[in-house]
């Protein structure tokens, strides 16, 4: 059986259990506690990835795959399915571009928040988590245009990634607002989080 290190906060960690509703892994794969922070590294991460990151997915042989991108792609393709990952082509290289919108979303939100959540706040610097947060709402604006094509019933990796992203938006961002500036992608978001997959894998502290 699978072993994940695995944070309940982590938006990463929720797109790979996603992924694992979707094609029928949750119940194969064992969750390992873990404490990743982006200063004090947890050794029991770190024995199995460099980056101390979760998350991280130990496999039956050992070997360790990091990180969510590869997972998730890991675990596509351990069940033969070919709709959350297409085939080479143009869903693909959209899928692939949706993922990263997401990322990149996640990746921003993640560093504003670690800028108030681990730096002191004597070494904390206001202009670089503004723009950051820039970034963010660059983001937002980018997936309000796409939110139409967005899929709910069949959804790939680029609207698990998006999903998981405006859900974290959520939990650690509620002051944002977007949904006041982004009714369309709101209005996918709605119908998305509903999902069994998004229930079953809601953020919450530990």
């Amino acid at each position: 059986m699978p072993r994940l290190l695995f944070a309940p906060t982590s938006p990463f960690v929720r797109k790979v259990m996603v992924c694992a509703h979707l094609t029928g892994q949750a119940g194969t794969i064992e969750r390992l506690d873990s404490a990743a922070h982006p200063v004090l590294r947890d050794p029991r991460i770190a024995a199995h990835n460099p980056l101390a990151q979760v998350p991280t997915l130990i496999l039956d042989d050992g070997e360790a795959l990091y990180d969510s991108r590869v997972i998730c792609e890991y675990l596509a393709h351990r069940a033969g399915d070919e709709w959350i990952f297409p085939l080479p082509g143009p869903d693909r290289w959209t899928a692939l571009r949706r993922q990263a919108l997401g990322d990149g979303l996640l990746d921003a939100a993640l560093l504003a928040r670690y800028e108030r959540s681990a730096r002191p706040a004597e070494f904390q610097w206001p202009r670089w988590r503004d723009a950051l947060l820039l970034k963010v709402e660059a983001c937002l604006a980018a997936i309000e245009t796409i939110a139409a094509g967005l899929s709910v019933d069949r959804p790939g990796i680029g609207e698990i990634t998006i999903g998981c992203a405006l859900g974290y938006l959520d939990f650690r961002f509620p002051e944002l607002d977007w949904r006041a500036r982004h009714g369309a992608a709101a209005r996918w978001d709605a119908a998305f989080q509903q999902l069994p997959a998004m229930r079953a894998t809601r953020p919450h502290d530990a």
